[in-house]
């Protein structure tokens, strides 16, 4: 069966991650110790040991979870027989796009870690606090959804879909009021609910341009390589396997909608029949489940998981 590795994004994140993968395996301790001496920060220790707050903060938020994931990889590649050979996607959402790369290798472990540092912090910085904000649709479509921030975007104001995550749940994000807006236009449109998200920034609109410009700049100076298996782009739902495109993907990302619903579906479409989400959480694999339902997706972030998985490799 062809496997595909899937890894999740901000969000996902808890104190306490990765602690029991780093007691248990060899692997997963070395990938967090490589992290913490790239940041020249005990990540490690405000993973396992919080406190919530510095844990939730963008800059901490992104390389966290990315080294989880990372070290669920590094796991299953050195103890459970992993063969990438028999890989035929990785993907991630949004932060996650940079884990899926490191484990295909177009990133080494430290620059991804470096690089989502930056990501995270340029994006925090991007937009003062307060002035914008992220909500939830349920029940509507993408078409109907992106009606909905039109019609809510309005003197010089943002709104857009930032997340297609499944069917009948987008998110938009933009300037606060804006959003707020879209809530109530969604409501009346018929949407079962419509919520404001807890998170710190604005992701996946045009308020990001100053972190794309940030990130051009990083990634035009980081070292890739093409992917050993294709990655599926957050920003094109379709595969690719140049460093160059990939670079161009990362920068649009920061401002440009998750297609996440497109992304699983090609990658069930092209025979997929196992995801793996990669990490702490299973947000990926209910999604997965939802969008198609006749994959086995399974999410992969403890000892257990590991152990429930590993026969199956």
């Amino acid at each position: 069966m062809t496997v595909a590795l899937t890894f999740p994004g901000q969000g996902s994140q808890q104190v306490g991650m990765g602690q029991a993968l780093a007691e248990a395996f060899v692997p997963a301790r070395e990938v967090f110790e490589e992290v913490d001496e790239a940041l020249s920060q005990h990540l490690s220790r405000i993973m396992w040991e919080g406190p919530p707050e510095d844990l939730t903060l963008t800059e901490n938020a992104q390389p966290a979870l990315m080294a989880v994931g990372m070290a669920v990889f590094r796991v299953l590649e050195r103890e459970c027989g992993l063969d990438m050979a028999k890989v035929g996607f990785v993907a991630g959402h949004s932060l996650g796009e940079y884990s899926a790369l490191a484990a295909a290798g177009t990133f080494s472990l430290a620059d991804a870690a470096r690089l989502l540092k930056l990501r995270g912090r340029a994006m925090q910085q991007a937009v003062p606090v307060g002035e914008g904000a992220m909500a939830a649709l349920l029940g509507l479509d993408l078409a109907e959804a992106a009606q909905v921030a039109e019609e809510a975007a309005g003197g010089g104001e943002v709104c857009q879909p930032a997340n297609d995550n499944a069917p009948g749940q987008v998110v938009v994000s933009g300037h606060r009021e804006a959003v707020e807006r879209a809530i109530e236009i969604a409501k009346e449109k018929g949407a079962r609910r419509a919520i404001l998200l807890p998170v710190s920034a604005p992701f996946h609109c045009a308020l990001m341009q100053p972190a794309a410009d940030a990130m051009a700049e990083a990634l035009a100076e980081a070292e890739m390589r093409d992917p050993a298996v294709p990655l599926v782009a957050n920003v094109t739902a379709a595969p690719v396997t140049d460093a160059a495109a990939i670079r161009d993907g990362l920068v649009e990302q920061v401002t440009a909608m998750v297609r996440w619903r497109e992304s699983v579906a090609y990658m069930a479409g092209e025979g997929i029949g196992r995801m793996l989400e990669l990490g702490p959480g299973r947000v990926l694999s209910g999604l997965a489940r939802r969008i198609a339902p006749d994959v086995e997706a399974i999410a992969v972030g403890t000892p257990e998981d590991i152990e429930a998985v590993a026969d199956r490799l």
